[in-house]
């Protein structure tokens, strides 16, 4: 089987810069105003949410919007597969996470991630675990939130059937994707027959409803030179 790359370093240092660091840290000097505009993706998200209570952050990778969650909610978990992302995620919560930024080549630059203030690490927590394959006594929650993790799964259709059970009767849900359904991770037979937000309006609308669509660009660091910026689909709803 192959190694799983969000257990490597390199992911978890892309990932920290992406969740944690400064535009001074992130952009180019001549970085143009889109690139800037695509920053805080991890931030932006969740702040489509209008409620607080019991919150749950599917594929919470290095724990960003968990934590911009404590600011309004009493209580957040963070699960994501990556054994890496969820110890990085926790170890904020101590303190400074040194990490590499790399530049070019063998040339790095040594970063901090840190925690932004106003946030409550103590409302947060973080766990290992498959969205596919969610543990049976989680609970249900007023807020859940999964970024960029649709079309990451082998059978997202699995975690689409448990969403109803996860979120309590009025409460809100908030997916957002690129939807760059890719076979590497996702079977083709297993991917939507047509655009994505249709797929998910047939399998989630009997029971959700769709309050609002939008579009959130993203910007990943690579090197010095070298960004991934990519739009995300962001479909807000709430539990009938």
């Amino acid at each position: 089987m192959a190694e799983n790359p969000y257990e490597s370093d390199k992911l978890v240092s892309e990932y920290l810069l992406f969740h944690y660091g400064s535009a001074d840290e992130i952009l180019p000097p001549d970085a143009p105003a889109g690139m800037a505009e695509a920053l805080d993706f991890a931030v932006r998200t969740p702040a489509h949410a209008t409620t607080g209570g019991r919150a749950l952050d599917l594929g919470c990778a290095v724990g960003r919007s968990a934590y911009e969650m404590s600011r309004t909610c009493d209580e957040v978990t963070g699960i994501d597969f990556s054994h890496a992302f969820v110890r990085a995620a926790a170890a904020l919560a101590q303190g400074p996470l040194p990490y590499s930024r790399l530049d070019e080549a063998h040339r790095s630059t040594p970063l901090e991630a840190k925690l932004p203030q106003g946030v409550h690490a103590e409302r947060v927590h973080f766990e290992q675990g498959d969205a596919m394959n969610l543990r049976p006594d989680l609970g249900a929650f007023d807020l859940v939130h999964a970024a960029n993790l649709l079309c990451r799964l082998p059978e997202p259709e699995r975690l689409l059937r448990r969403l109803p059970e996860l979120v309590v009767s009025g409460g809100e849900l908030i997916l957002a994707t690129p939807c760059t359904w890719l076979g590497e991770f996702t079977p083709p037979e297993n991917w939507p027959e047509g655009p994505t937000l249709d797929w998910l309006q047939g399998h989630l609308g009997g029971e959700f409803e769709l309050l609002s669509s939008t579009d959130e660009p993203f910007l990943i660091r690579e090197t010095a030179r070298k960004f991934q910026w990519t739009s995300s689909q962001l479909s807000h709803w709430r539990r009938r």
